[in-house]
């Protein structure tokens, strides 16, 4: 048998034994008994277990580890039940502050300042610059400098001077030549990097140029901005109005969508916005551990609870949206406030998803900020302001409200047909630049109305504006769709690509497509790489034109040469 003890356990990682010891007789001749100490670090516990023979000492040392991991076994069950316990607490609680705040929704922005910091939409990120890789490593000798010649007496006169002269001067040469060499290497190595490292740092500063010029770029379009909302610009209200609302910070069920229309003569602003769902709704009361499945059980709050808080939020939202804009409303760019709540839900009897708006309110400036909105009932306050609802929102039945969205456009001019050859022989790049327009805003009809969209053609502009615009009613990826048409016989540089994306942005559109006869340069495509933008080329337009049953053509040379340009 051999002098160890074996020991095994659920949990070796908290086991720690000790050696095996014996203790002998006073002669010395036999062991008397052996000893062996364990210790359990998570439970705590110190035992030393000892037995006259090895057989009986392993039989108890195995009885003690079976004990130890019943004990705990039944440590971690209490563990987990005590965390399962304080995971079903920390629910709990959550449930309830997420249900607070969705009930205190209105209450919350009361304390805070929703007029636009147009700083803060700057960016003053500071440009990082990266370090060039440390100096290289010095090539080092490998050899010594030669001990001076020490010539003695006998070897002199045996005549070995001359010899060894010669060995110490070529050896001093060598190591002569040897440092010039690792010297040069150095030299070289250094020149290397400095003119790596000058080239690094050039770079980094062109690098650091660019950063700040389109910093400066993008901050200027922030004062522009908030030059053109301070005079009244149609589109500026609109955006402000957008970055109000984004600014607010809402719960996690809350949409943050909407939809702003502004209508100068009356100075009112139209919010379509987004309700939440009432499946949406956190609507969990208590969360309980039950420890003998290990599980969380939840229980719900009562439907009239549900009904309560759904309807309770959607009038607060209401209200809400309208104080923060105008609260926002320092240049009194708005008289009047049209708020319409929306929700896309699935129509249970068709399993069809229905965008429904089921609550809608009108209110001026001056009715509004008479309210005192810290003490009052929000349901009662929509009423009293003429809002417009079902019953019960929680049944999210529809209601026509005060004022729609409106997508007619004053820039927008009756579509023309445009008749094209028959046997495809219309070279688009020769057409005449409107009729182009009103081809390219047929196609895009055909291929919008599929989807209930339409596409309308805009008048034309001199200064790169809107050509046409789509709208998609896709609740999910639908919007306003700005198309422009360039009927060009030449590469489409960089600078129309941008002014599409400036007209996107302003326009408040989801997407912005450069239709062209021709093709686009690689700044053009780089630009547009990384934002909402489509190019177009002739071969994509003849394709959509062939897709929708229409044969047409492109010679590029051949239009060139019919308008008389230099090829």
């Amino acid at each position: 048998m051999s002098d160890r003890i074996n020991f095994a356990s659920n949990n070796l990682s908290n086991i720690q034994a000790g050696e095996l010891r014996a203790k002998y007789s006073a002669a010395g001749d036999r062991v008397i008994r052996y000893y062996i100490d364990f210790r359990h670090l998570e439970l705590d516990l110190h035992k030393e277990v000892s037995a006259p023979e090895l057989s009986i000492l392993q039989n108890k040392v195995d009885t003690l580890m079976a004990q130890w991991d019943k004990k705990y076994e039944t440590h971690t069950k209490k563990q987990d039940a005590a965390a399962g316990k304080e995971l079903a607490e920390d629910l709990t609680l959550e449930a309830e502050a997420r249900r607070n705040r969705l009930q205190t929704t209105l209450n919350h922005t009361l304390d805070i300042d929703d007029t636009v910091d147009w700083d803060v939409l700057k960016d003053h990120s500071k440009f990082e610059r990266k370090r060039y890789p440390k100096q290289p490593k010095k090539v080092l000798l490998k050899s010594s400098t030669p001990a001076p010649l020490r010539v003695g007496f006998f070897r002199t006169i045996l005549g070995q001077r001359k010899k060894l002269t010669a060995q110490y001067e070529q050896a001093l040469a060598n190591h002569t030549a040897e440092v010039m060499r690792v010297e040069q290497e150095n030299a070289n190595n250094q020149a290397d990097w400095v003119k790596a490292r000058d080239e690094w740092n050039a770079d980094q500063e062109r690098l650091k140029r660019e950063f700040l010029d389109r910093q400066d770029q993008e901050n200027a379009k922030v004062d522009a901005l908030a030059k053109q909302w301070q005079s009244g610009d149609l589109t500026a209200i609109e955006e402000h109005a957008s970055i109000v609302l984004e600014a607010s910070e809402h719960d996690e069920i809350i949409p943050k969508q909407w939809g702003i229309q502004y209508e100068s003569e009356s100075k009112t602003i139209l919010v379509d916005f987004a309700l939440p769902t009432p499946d949406d709704l956190p609507t969990t009361k208590t969360v309980r551990f039950v420890a003998s499945t290990g599980e969380l059980k939840e229980t719900q709050i009562s439907a009239k609870d549900k009904k309560t808080l759904f309807d309770d939020l959607c009038f607060q939202l209401c209200l809400r949206t309208i104080h923060e804009l105008f609260e926002a409303d320092t240049h009194d760019h708005l008289q009047n406030i049209v708020f319409n709540g929306s929700t896309d839900s699935i129509d249970r009897s068709t399993g069809q998803q229905v965008h429904s708006t089921i609550i809608s309110l009108m209110v001026n400036k001056e009715e509004f900020s008479a309210i005192n909105l810290a003490d009052v009932d929000p349901k009662t306050c929509f009423k009293s302001l003429k809002g417009v609802s079902a019953a019960s929102l929680v049944g999210l039945t529809p209601i026509a409200p005060i004022m729609e969205m409106n997508k007619e456009d004053k820039r927008f001019v009756d579509a023309k047909a445009v008749k094209l050859e028959h046997d495809g022989t219309t070279n688009l790049a020769a057409m005449d630049w409107e009729e182009f327009e009103h081809l390219v805003r047929e196609v895009f009809g055909k291929e919008f109305s599929s989807r209930g969209g339409e596409v309308r053609v805009t008048q034309s502009s001199s200064d790169g504006g809107v050509d046409a615009v789509a709208f998609d009613p896709d609740p999910i990826s639908g919007g306003k769709i700005i198309i422009q048409a360039k009927r060009y016989t030449k590469t489409v540089g960089v600078s129309a690509v941008r002014d599409l994306y400036g007209t996107t942005m302003n326009e408040g559109a989801i997407k912005g497509i450069l239709v062209t006869t021709a093709d686009y340069g690689p700044d053009a495509h780089k630009f547009a790489s990384d934002k909402p933008l489509t190019l177009m080329s002739g071969s994509h337009l003849l394709h959509l034109l062939e897709k929708h049953g229409v044969k047409a053509k492109i010679d590029i040379k051949e239009a060139r040469k019919e308008m008389g340009l230099v090829s």
